[in-house]
């Protein structure tokens, strides 16, 4: 069945309304939450793993600064740092969802800053936590890793990219997990919102951050090590109780980062979570 927002429809109205106040909370956010750079990227920390937190089309933000700030209080030692792939430009997070030629050369550009971290520190884990728009950018980076230097584990939170989007390629590039988080509860920037402005891979349809991702019909089926490595958690009810209300930040929850997310990248670095 077609999906439509109709003009003269209540519903339809009321869903633009929904649409117009999510835009206006993205302007608000974003340009704020600085993040203790210097301490999160010491010798040390750096020599005991990568951790790169890629935000969503609004850029630095409450959000991405609470992410990393759980991921540093949950006990994650390593290296922590927030990768700005959007354009500076104020406003600027409809160009970061559209221009894919963009996205893409930023893609390369992290891909190249990971693959010279690898060379320095050989054998460190580096993990990739992207939200929204940054997951796609996370997936994008990931399958451009050369085959000799793949990332050790993908974190998808909220993620703005198509259900049937073809994950074969990062799935080869990865060396543990992809985990993509994804709750129905995030109804309006995943759901209409996408279905009109379009993800990341610039289709126009729900998103992974909703429903999951799906393999799509023409594709091969998925060999046996790709169903071992890309795992999905749905939100639930008692994450609420950890600060994750099931919308479209509630995965960026300094609270359920520490307590719920953490633990998954400290197992990487073979560390107990705090």
């Amino acid at each position: 069945m077609a999906h439509s927002v109709g003009r003269g429809n209540g519903l339809g109205r009321r869903t633009a309304a929904c649409l117009f106040a999510m835009m206006a909370l993205l302007i608000l956010g974003s340009g704020v939450g600085c993040v203790p750079e210097g301490r999160l990227n010491t010798v040390e920390r750096l020599d005991r793993g990568l951790v790169v937190v890629l935000p969503g089309i609004e850029g630095p933000s409450v959000w991405n600064r609470a992410l990393v700030l759980g991921l540093d209080e949950g006990g994650v030692d390593c290296a922590i740092r927030r990768h700005e792939w959007g354009t500076p430009v104020p406003g600027g997070f409809l160009i970061n969802l559209t221009d894919i030629e963009r996205n893409r050369r930023e893609a390369d550009r992290l891909r190249d800053e990971l693959v010279a971290y690898m060379t320095a520190y050989p054998g460190r884990p580096v993990q990739l936590v992207g939200h929204s728009g940054g997951a796609g950018i996370a997936l994008m980076v990931t399958e451009r890793m050369p085959a000799d230097a793949p990332v050790t584990a993908v974190f998808l939170l909220a993620a703005s990219v198509s259900p049937g989007y073809d994950l074969r390629p990062a799935l080869a590039r990865t060396s543990g997990e992809i985990l993509n988080c994804y709750s129905e509860l995030d109804a309006i920037l995943l759901g209409p919102g996408t279905m009109i402005a379009g993800t990341i891979d610039r289709a126009h349809s729900v998103s992974a951050g909703k429903v999951g991702f799906q393999q799509r019909p023409t594709a091969s089926p998925l060999d046996h090590r790709d169903v071992a490595v890309l795992r999905q958690e749905a939100w639930t009810p008692s994450m609420a109780k950890l600060g994750n209300d099931g919308g479209h930040f509630g995965w960026t929850d300094e609270r359920f980062v520490r307590k719920w997310l953490a633990p998954k990248l400290c197992r990487h670095l073979g560390r107990r979570h705090r």
